[in-house]
């Protein structure tokens, strides 16, 4: 509630200052109709890009009006078809992302992070904390495609690599209960990025809810009770947001695109050879500067596809 109480008084605080700029605008858009002034004129000019880009950030939260929109996120990451490419893609993707959050200020965790067997991740899983964090992250969801000259290929080929993008919202823990009967709790060994937080004891922990076969990771915390109760926090978002999928008519077509990591359902390609080209295959937009998207400068993507999921009939 805290957070929410929060939220509202900066955006309060943010309409009342684009209202005081639009004011000093039309006063001296007034006096400007009285006398000429170059020096007025310039800084009208001014205060009107301080305008457009308040008013640029107020478009962007209104499109972010969803029920689940405003809660933190819970990314995951698989790769898909490419085998150690993808891999490697996969980790690629992973750390576009934390750019990205660090660039959002928001604050992240690494909750689950497998090693893939000679280099990327077999699956990572953040939680990203931060206001609208699941509102700009829900459009992320899909496949990314990678092509490139392959650093695992002795004849340096091009190779195309696939790897999923999950996003669900964390939900509240009052809207799923979860019995426990329903739960198979196994420990084992943490290891982390780098073989950093690796552990001698089994404090990781593998919850599996045996009615829906979801399964969770978390290896975080050297504490094996705090990486169950942040294993647990997943789990009822994972099944929230099932249960919600299988309400909806769509929930069947949904599994079907996330089973085949392939050319179903992408989202994005990212080409660095035979040329440097980012395109988005929902909205278009295209970037040529790969390392800065890779480094996560991926906003203009993100709002481009929420302004286009906000046009009627989408």
């Amino acid at each position: 509630m805290l957070q929410k109480l929060n939220h509202l008084r900066r955006k309060i605080e943010e309409w009342r200052k684009a209202g005081d700029l639009l004011g000093e605008v039309q006063t001296l858009a007034h006096l400007l109709e009285e006398e000429e002034d170059k020096e007025l004129e310039e800084e009208m000019q001014t205060k009107l890009t301080l305008l457009e880009r308040k008013l640029g950030g107020l478009e962007i939260e209104s499109l972010l009006s969803g029920e689940s929109d405003s809660l933190n996120a819970i990314l995951s990451i698989h790769p898909g078809a490419g085998g150690t490419d993808s891999c490697d893609w996969a980790e690629i993707l992973l750390r576009m992302y934390l750019g990205w959050i660090d660039k959002k200020r928001y604050h992240s965790r690494v909750v689950d992070w497998i090693a893939g067997e000679e280099a990327g991740i077999k699956t990572g899983t953040v939680v990203v904390e931060g206001t609208f964090a699941y509102g700009y992250l829900k459009e992320e969801v899909g496949i990314h495609r990678l092509v490139r000259l392959s650093p695992f290929d002795a004849a340096n080929r091009r190779h195309t690599s696939f790897a999923a993008v999950d996003v669900i919202p964390e939900t509240e823990d009052f809207e799923v209960e979860v019995k426990d009967n329903d739960l198979k709790i196994d420990t084992f060994r943490a290891g982390g990025p780098g073989g950093q937080h690796v552990n001698v004891t089994d404090s990781a922990i593998r919850i599996t809810h045996l009615p829906t076969g979801i399964t969770v990771q978390c290896q975080d915390e050297r504490s094996q009770h705090k990486n169950k109760v942040t294993a647990l926090r997943i789990l009822k978002a994972r099944l929230h947001n099932f249960y919600e999928l299988e309400k909806e008519k769509e929930s069947k077509k949904r599994h079907e695109e996330k089973a085949r990591i392939e050319w179903g359902n992408q989202v994005r390609s990212y080409i660095l050879h035979p040329y440097s080209l980012v395109k988005d295959h929902r909205t278009g937009v295209q970037a040529t500067d790969v390392e800065r998207v890779l480094k996560g400068e991926i906003d203009g993507f993100i709002i481009a596809s929420l302004r286009k999921s906000a046009m009627p009939g989408k």
